[in-house]
């Protein structure tokens, strides 16, 4: 860890969803994945009382990125495996409220792009923004995703993620970017999309995300590289699995409650 170790970045809470996506597999990914980018954006985008919208796009090859770990499932399974997420932030608590005709536009596009789609939300205030490297660009990303372990409670597991993982993270000194949230318990009635899979067991429920910032591929390699090994060690106690993704692109289109006229990546 470098000299880091007990900065203190400042940090800004928000009310964020994450609709986990995975695109029809009777057509080519790369068509779904424009018409994500592009028409399905303005349906989004124009939702009454969002603070922010991205779209997380994540490469199409991503075994996990992980290092392999004894008793902890860092290999994705191929049909678990995410094309993409849209992280969509609120201005308060009552915004979905008002963006109720929008979403339900969205509702009617999925099924021309998306297989699968699960909604994953936190109460407001989880979302957490770390302002870890002011003005410096981000090159490269990555999303992990963290299950729980059996014996783990939910408030032990979101200390544990702000007391522990966070710092631990910031103290590596790689860092361009840093979010986490914490989900609510899983339910299908939250985002009950018609003709979409939202198969979700209770064995393959997500309980965290974690995306990181990087200046480029080879500062995220290095992550990898240089503190993985003692990251598990912190984690192992606490989770079953650490899915690890590449992302390829984060496409920004409302930023600050206003809709960009173009996106920022």
């Amino acid at each position: 860890m470098t000299d880091t170790a007990n900065a203190k970045p400042d940090v800004s809470k928000h009310f964020t969803s994450s609709i986990l996506l995975w695109m029809r597999t009777d057509k080519p990914r790369q068509e779904g994945m424009d018409r994500w980018k592009g028409p399905h954006s303005g349906i989004i985008s124009a939702t009454p009382g969002l603070f922010e919208y991205r779209q997380v796009h994540l490469a199409a090859d991503n075994p996990g990125r992980w290092p392999a770990t004894p008793g902890i499932e860092t290999a994705i399974p191929d049909d678990r495996r995410i094309d993409g997420i849209a992280e969509v932030t609120f201005e308060n608590a009552l915004s979905p409220l008002a963006g109720r005709k929008q979403t339900a536009l969205a509702f009617e596009d999925e099924v021309n792009i998306f297989r699968r789609t699960l909604l994953h939300a936190g109460p407001p205030g989880t979302s957490r923004w770390y302002d870890v490297a002011p003005g410096q660009k981000t090159g490269s990303r990555a999303v992990i995703y963290l299950r729980r372990g059996e014996k783990e409670g939910t408030v032990a597991f979101h200390k544990f993620l702000k007391k522990e993982l966070t710092p631990a993270l910031i103290a590596t000194g790689e860092l361009t970017e840093l979010r986490t949230q914490v989900f609510l318990p899983w339910s299908e009635k939250t985002w009950d999309t018609p003709n979409v899979a939202h198969d979700n067991p209770a064995d393959q429920h997500l309980h965290a995300s974690v995306f990181l910032g990087f200046a480029d591929d080879a500062a995220r390699d290095r992550f990898y590289a240089d503190h993985a090994a003692e990251l598990t060690a912190l984690l192992a106690p606490h989770v079953s699995a650490i899915h690890a993704y590449d992302a390829t692109d984060a496409l920004t289109y409302v930023k600050d409650s206003q809709i960009l006229p173009d996106y920022e990546s």
